[in-house]
């Protein structure tokens, strides 16, 4: 009796958005042509995609609401599944089934796979983004303004040690000369003269 034996992991965490689900299957017939389907929930209700090939060919498609690629090979069917959100989160379930030549064989159902969809914590990241632009800006303004009162101070400084200066450079020596007509004089010009016949009055 032809059979179809499919194993599946029983869990699988998505915490970047991208889940490979592997579908292993045995089978013991002859069938050249085959189909494997991913079904999500626990009825198998919805086809999320699927995959058919034979010896030459093969063709692939996908529900609208997913995401989803599948890939076969000699002993096993790679579902994987891209960009899913935590909506997405239920069980799913491989079918494999042996189209052609009859008799048609498919699996019963297996004990499935729970894909966990974890949320990327993207919005607690940008209250940090924020603190650590508006930490930057106040750091540049306070640099900012030391920069500018440093500065104000400095010409300040610089203008009064300048205007010091320029008061130093108008002294003028006020220490009294003599007139040039006095030079060489043996007696100022106010001294009294001498007189001699005073001398020659009283000589005999």
């Amino acid at each position: 009796e032809n059979k179809i034996l499919v194993a599946q992991h029983p869990l699988l965490i998505v915490a970047n958005k991208t889940a490979n689900l592997v579908c292993n299957y045995s089978y013991n017939g002859t069938g050249k042509e085959f189909r494997a389907s991913l079904h999500k929930g626990t009825n198998s209700a919805v086809e999320v995609c699927f995959i058919s090939w034979n010896k030459t060919k093969s063709s692939s498609n996908s529900n609208k609401e997913f995401n989803c690629q599948g890939t076969f090979y000699e002993d096993k069917v790679i579902f994987n599944l891209w960009n899913m959100n935590a909506n997405q989160t239920d069980i799913y379930f491989c079918k494999i089934e042996a189209m052609y030549p009859p008799p048609y064989v498919y699996n019963e159902k297996s004990n499935g796979t729970v894909i966990h969809v974890k949320e990327t914590p993207v919005q607690t990241q940008e209250p940090q983004s924020a603190i650590s632009y508006w930490v930057m800006v106040a750091v540049t303004g306070l640099l900012a303004f030391y920069s500018i009162l440093i500065t104000a101070i400095f010409i300040s400084y610089w203008q009064k040690s300048k205007k010091n200066r320029y008061h130093q450079s108008d002294y003028m020596n006020m220490t009294p000369r003599h007139p040039p007509y006095q030079k060489n004089k043996g007696y100022p010009s106010y001294a009294p003269t001498r007189d001699y016949t005073a001398y020659r009055s009283w000589q005999p």
